[in-house]
């Protein structure tokens, strides 16, 4: 029967925790360290972005009287002690589970004879023998005696014939023994003393906090969309868009969702500065606010949180200084769960086809980035450092892309920031859609329901130092390249070896270091409709000619419509992190009936109609099919060539008969 026996130690309880603990800690502090690590990414060198970036490093990671304690930090660096205290336990326990070694107890050689073994065995008695032995400080008689004892055993299972023949058969010199079975599990748990706080902590766990656990998760993910957002405020997109919502109504959509995206605020000191940042907003859009703060419906009684997270939007798009680090905060939760509510809102968009709030939605990411007031385009000047909004205002409006009249205008007006603003100039370059048309692999046509790409080659146009567009070459035509990229399975192009990717955009006024995307979407401007679902690109790459870098291709699969016509789309790319820096081109497919295909392939008449004179053709008279009329002269000049050619067919016999001599 076996015994069993508690871990009195708790040394085999320590070696089950420590496995554990290390399975979940390695890969965890692992994946902990690689997201951590900066990535290897450049950015804008003015210096508002230079001071927004450190701004966000000691945000992030804290400094070093005050380092970012982190929720993963904590679990990593407490998971860790308790390993190096398991690790210590263990590395200082005594072995308990010793296998027996008659040799190693008497300190000899296993090849020992027994004459040997005897006169080693005297040896140890006239010193161990408890009679003979004087105590030391920290002995004991009874420790002598074990000691003795077990020195005897010993020497009797190498000398004594029957106790031998036990220590080999069953490894101990007393015969068979109990098997024990040990349970790594500390005594005190199982003592009757403390079985009231065992079973109420057990009670605690598996009765109160794991079903917390459980019942959080579960019901928190159903109140999350696939998007990320909750579903009260996917629910307020759903009805507030509609398909003429421009870039007001998404914004007051926008307002409406941060109701229950955020946490509630306490009220408290915070409000006076608020309300003061309330009053410098009306003061600056007028009556404009009293609208939007209508669409949005925040009004200060019954959605006070929703008005709270609208003000601080605002005061962010209108550049208002805020004093107060709690608002700041808040300020900085608000901004960025923007981009996360966005593209629920342009999903939702898109379930409905719908281009209008769907491009408003797409704009309305540079907006907010760049802290300009959402939809006065005409403001993309304040993008750069030393211009404000009120002086963007005031320059001539052109249709150009380019920064040339605000560079002039700022070098008159504040030289000092005019290095400043080039450097802005290096991370504003200008998207532009070189070519895009629509291909079917291995064919020349496209037919009804027929699975179409749509290849967009796109670059980034430079900025000269004084705002101006730098000319581009037209890139050559290379058949090759685009082949081999329409065949390939990949939507992107791959970039040639180098430094082509973009670094961290000029955004002096976000609260995180942000890299530029931008939208492809394929449009019915007439309809008002999205053809196919917009994807969204990066890396567009600046053009170099001296390089070899023209352009990237990006491509996007979709079927073809099912009627035959000619229909005339549109191809925009929209960016999401600039003001303005946006690129369209008209586009036309061609959708034609594979009937009418089929008729009017080229007939090859010479091998569907014999000649008149042939015997096929004399055949094909019998039974009224159609032949070839033979013209005047024609069947003499055939006779003729034929002769030529039976003399041409001779001569070469002959040379190859005399070839073969």
């Amino acid at each position: 029967m076996a015994n069993y026996n508690y871990d009195e130690a708790g040394n085999m309880a320590a070696y089950f925790v420590l496995t554990f603990l290390t399975i979940f800690l390695v890969p965890y502090t692992l994946a902990s360290l690689a997201a951590s690590k900066p990535p290897a990414l450049t950015g804008c060198q003015c210096q508002q972005c230079t001071t927004q970036r450190e701004r966000i490093r000691k945000r992030e990671g804290g400094s070093l009287l005050t380092p970012k304690l982190r929720r993963r930090t904590l679990i990593i660096a407490g998971g860790w002690s308790i390993v190096a205290f398991l690790v210590y336990k263990v590395m200082n326990s005594e072995t308990q589970n010793k296998v027996y070694d008659p040799f190693e107890i008497l300190g000899i050689s296993t090849g020992t004879t027994v004459k040997e073994i005897k006169s080693h065995y005297k040896k140890l008695s006239r010193k161990f023998h408890p009679d003979k032995v004087k105590l030391a400080v920290n002995e004991t008689m009874e420790a002598v005696e074990a000691k003795f004892v077990e020195i005897t055993k010993a020497y009797k299972s190498l000398t004594d014939e029957n106790i031998r023949k036990n220590w080999e058969m069953y490894g101990h010199p007393d015969g068979r023994q109990e098997v024990s079975m040990g349970i790594a599990l500390p005594k005190w748990i199982v003592e009757s003393g403390n079985n009231i706080w065992v079973l109420g902590a057990y009670g605690v766990i598996f009765g109160g906090a794991l079903p917390a656990i459980v019942g959080r998760w579960w019901f928190g993910n159903r109140e999350k969309t696939k998007d990320g957002v909750h579903t009260r405020s996917a629910a307020a997109f759903w009805k507030s868009l509609s398909e003429e919502s421009g870039m007001d109504d998404v914004a007051s959509s926008l307002g409406k969702s941060f109701e229950w995206e955020l946490p509630q605020s306490k009220a408290g000191k915070v409000d006076a500065e608020l309300a003061q940042l309330e009053a410098q907003i009306k003061e600056k859009l007028g009556e404009k606010w009293d609208e939007l703060v209508k669409l949005a419906e925040a009004s200060p009684k019954d959605h006070k949180s929703r008005r709270r997270a609208f003000v601080l939007l605002y005061a962010h798009l209108l550049r208002l200084s805020i004093q107060s680090s709690t608002l700041q905060k808040e300020q900085t939760q608000v901004l960025l769960q923007t981009p996360t509510l966005l593209n629920a809102m342009l999903n939702i968009s898109m379930a409905r086809n719908w281009l209008l709030p769907t491009l408003a939605a797409m704009r309305l990411h540079a907006f907010i980035a760049q802290a300009i007031p959402p939809g006065q385009a005409d403001l993309k000047a304040a993008q750069l450092p030393g211009i404000a909004p009120s002086d963007a205002s005031t320059l001539p409006k052109s249709e150009s892309t380019d920064f040339s009249d605000a560079i002039a205008s700022l070098s008159k007006i504040d030289p000092a920031a005019l290095p400043d603003a080039q450097k802005a100039l290096e991370r504003l370059g200008h998207a532009e859609i070189v070519d895009a048309s629509f291909k079917v692999i291995g064919e020349r046509y496209v037919t009804p329901s027929s699975f179409v790409h749509l290849v967009v080659k796109a670059r980034l146009a430079p900025l000269a130092k004084d705002g101006s567009a730098v000319p581009l070459p037209k890139p050559e035509t290379n058949d090759k390249r685009d082949h081999e990229f329409l065949l390939s399975k990949k939507d992107i192009e791959d970039l040639p070896q180098g430094e082509y990717t973009n670094g961290y955009a000029h955004t002096p006024y976000w609260p995180a270091n942000r890299k530029p995307s931008w939208w492809v979407v394929l449009a019915d401007v007439k309809s008002n409709k999205v053809v196919v679902p917009p994807f969204k690109i990066a890396d567009i790459p600046v053009a170099d000619p001296s390089r070899g870098l023209d352009y990237r291709s990006y491509k996007l699969q979709f079927q073809a419509p099912q009627t035959v016509g000619l229909f005339t789309w549109k191809v925009f790319v929209v960016s999401d992190t600039f003001v303005g820096e946006e690129a369209a081109r008209d586009v036309v497919l061609k959708i034609d009936d594979p009937s009418v295909l089929a008729s009017e392939e080229p007939a090859d008449d010479d091998i569907s109609d014999p000649e008149e004179d042939s015997l096929a053709g004399q055949m094909a008279l019998m039974r009224g099919g159609s032949v070839k009329k033979l013209a005047d002269g024609e069947g003499e000049s055939d006779d003729e060539s034929d002769t030529d050619g039976e003399e041409e067919q001779g001569g070469k016999d002959d040379d190859s008969s005399s070839d073969s001599d």
